[in-house]
């Protein structure tokens, strides 16, 4: 499993990314807008939710969360609480690094201002878009 450490070792070398973490979880944002964080489970009812380090919650874009969950159910899923909300739960014992390096780049591809995306990647500061993402991702018919 990635630790927390190397979680934080990939999120930060995103350009501008932010470690917003504390209160033994993780949170990191791109001006202001988070990509991703510790999941926080419910463990009882009416309590306060409870953060694991061993799932990330990973902001996608909308029209592509039930493709990368259908795409990865051993690696990907989601829960009630994040129905309508455009991200995804990673199990991080189930990812290796440069999986989780794609999903976090695609994380922070979905928050970021599109002019630090954009010049990010004419500069190719990025590396590729997520193999996940890639590999499922179904081709559109460009115009003629």
């Amino acid at each position: 499993m990635l630790d927390p450490d190397k979680v934080r070792a990939i999120a930060l070398s995103l350009p501008e990314a932010e470690d917003r973490s504390g209160d033994g979880m993780l949170r990191f944002s791109v001006r202001g807008k988070q990509f991703a964080w510790s999941y926080l489970e419910r463990t009882a009812p009416k309590r306060r939710r409870q953060p694991r380090l061993d799932v990330l919650a990973l902001r996608c874009a909308a029209e592509e969360k039930e493709m990368l969950l259908a795409a990865a159910p051993d690696r990907l899923f989601t829960t009630d609480h994040y129905d309508g909300f455009p991200a995804v739960l990673v199990r991080l014992a189930k990812v290796d690094e440069s999986e989780l390096r794609g999903l976090l780049t695609a994380a922070w591809r979905s928050q970021a201002p599109r002019s630090l995306a954009k010049a990010c990647a004419a500069s190719n500061r990025l590396g590729p878009a997520s193999s996940l993402s890639a590999r499922s991702r179904t081709r559109r018919p460009t115009a003629a």
